[in-house]
């Protein structure tokens, strides 16, 4: 009798297994490109603009080769621009001297946003609030920049053996205002989809070195205790950028890829059970719990740059946390493959499938990010072809935020044409950016969660493809969605 039921049970579950994609159809698949230092692109600051160009669609290339779907851009790595700004110098890092155009001109920013979207991919503005010299020893400032103009702004903190930094003082109403403008102004001038900041809110603390805002909290601080006020100063600048973003695009997300830690168990009933020497709210004074639970993000994107297993900081464990605690917000995970090699787990060519296959067992994780893009280039561990031929076998479209845009396009017609040609036609009124091809074995039902997305036609309103190409549909049914900007999809329209 208990072998029958074994018997029953693993037939139920291979039946099941069966109906599932074999991929997800929605996931988000980002990675980050820091130009900050020239880390990711590009590749010198004494590179010509064909140069820079090249680059640039290189490492494009490799990431659409891996189904990746979300390029997070950094646009403004130390109060400088990669792009035209009116109110910031342009970056060293892209001309190799801060505050010098680049020759001939051209506008970087909006050449990667058409390249991205090119490719069916998203782009996201990656900027940091509060860095605005990243080294007062070899930094290139510029005479107008706005640590000289306005050094009342800043704060420097550092030590001899850290380096030494300046920032802008989180305290001041001018801080939190500039840095708001410039969110306007890169949400108003491009088409972006999102604004990203990083985990580098009050800087990381240095044993022994405080950072220097006494005479700030002394004259705004309103009563509250020094770490509370942090804590608001930085509750400020999140909410005023969720508000302005809303205000004049509202289909620009806000996303937060906050340090891995929100607090230790040891400090808070609610913490992980991780021993972290530093946390986003004791240290970085970045709130996220709360952020996500007033809806002034739209993702957050912890970065969990440790092994299964760690002693201090379990990725397993971590990857739990931030699943239980997302607020109805998404939660995608930060993956630390810069560290392959380093140790006896990131030389396990098994680690970073390992990290997938755990986040895909939780509904509020939704997807990952790889730090960062020039680690890929060398395919470390065989892990470009683990996600080509396994894990990102198939496309997949970033996760639908109901929140901003929950409308569904309309069904997409079908219009047959000779030599096996077909054209995909949309009539609705949506703006759509794509149609979705997929399949489903025979005798499954007909519904979206079922069928495996397996081809991704960039399109308005119409596009035509070649039936007889469709990947992996031989003995299949097919269908055809249309996909909005938002990423929602219409009903599914079968192929006969």
């Amino acid at each position: 009798m208990k072998y029958c039921l074994f018997l029953v049970a693993g037939l139920l579950l291979c039946c099941f297994t069966k109906a599932q994609p074999l991929t997800p159809n929605y996931e988000f698949r980002g990675v980050w490109v820091a130009t900050v230092e020239n880390i990711d692109w590009p590749a010198g600051r004494n590179m010509s603009v064909a140069e820079q160009k090249a680059d640039f669609i290189k490492l494009l290339d490799i990431h659409a080769a891996n189904n990746m779907n979300v390029m997070i851009v950094q646009v403004r790595p130390a109060a400088d621009a990669m792009y035209p700004s009116p109110y910031e110098p342009w970056s060293e890092y892209l001309t190799g001297k801060q505050g010098q155009g680049p020759v001939p001109y051209w506008d970087p920013l909006k050449f990667m946003i058409d390249e991205t979207h090119r490719r069916g991919m998203e782009f996201h503005a990656w900027l940091n609030p509060y860095r605005a010299v990243f080294s007062m020893k070899s930094s290139s400032i510029t005479p107008n920049h706005l640590t000289r103009t306005n050094p009342e702004m800043f704060l420097v903190y550092g030590s001899k053996k850290e380096g030494y930094k300046k920032y802008f003082n989180p305290g001041l109403p001018e801080t939190m205002k500039h840095t708001v403008k410039i969110v306007k102004d890169l949400v108003t001038r491009y088409d972006i989809d999102a604004i990203h900041m990083d985990d580098y809110f009050y800087p990381y603390r240095i044993a022994g070195v405080e950072f220097p805002d006494q005479k700030t909290w002394e004259k705004y601080g309103n009563g509250l205790k020094k770490d509370d006020w942090r804590r608001s100063n930085c509750d400020s600048i999140i909410k005023m950028t969720h508000e302005a973003i809303r205000t004049i695009k509202p289909r620009v997300k806000f996303g937060v890829s906050p340090f891995g830690i929100w607090r230790n168990r040891s400090q808070d009933a609610m913490g992980s059970d991780t021993r972290g020497g530093q946390t986003n709210y004791d240290d970085l004074y970045a709130d996220i719990l709360l952020w996500m639970q007033k809806g002034w993000v739209d993702y957050v994107v912890p970065q969990l740059y440790w092994e299964r297993g760690h002693r201090l900081a379990d990725y397993d464990v971590l990857l739990k946390w931030w699943n239980d605690h997302a607020y109805g917000r998404q939660v995608y995970i930060g993956h630390g493959i810069y560290r392959a090699g380093s140790n006896a787990a990131w030389r396990d060519r098994n680690e970073l499938p390992a990290q997938i296959r755990g986040l895909r067992q939780y509904p509020s994780v939704q997807g990952s990010v790889y730090f960062s893009s020039k680690t890929f280039e060398r395919n470390p561990n065989g892990w470009n072809d683990s996600l080509q031929k396994n894990y990102y076998h198939y496309p997949a479209l970033i996760p639908a935020m109901p929140w901003i845009d929950n409308a569904v396009p309309s069904q997409p017609l079908i219009e047959k044409q000779p030599n096996n040609m077909l054209k995909l036609v949309y009539k609705g009124e949506d703006r759509i950016k794509a149609f979705g091809i997929l399949t489903l074995p025979a005798g499954a039902e007909a519904r979206f969660v079922n069928a495996q997305l397996v081809q991704l036609v960039p399109a308005e309103k119409l596009a035509v493809i070649d039936q007889s190409i469709i990947p992996d549909a031989k003995g299949k049914r097919i269908f055809v969605v249309a996909v909005d900007v938002d990423n929602n999809v219409s009903p599914m329209t079968e192929i006969l």
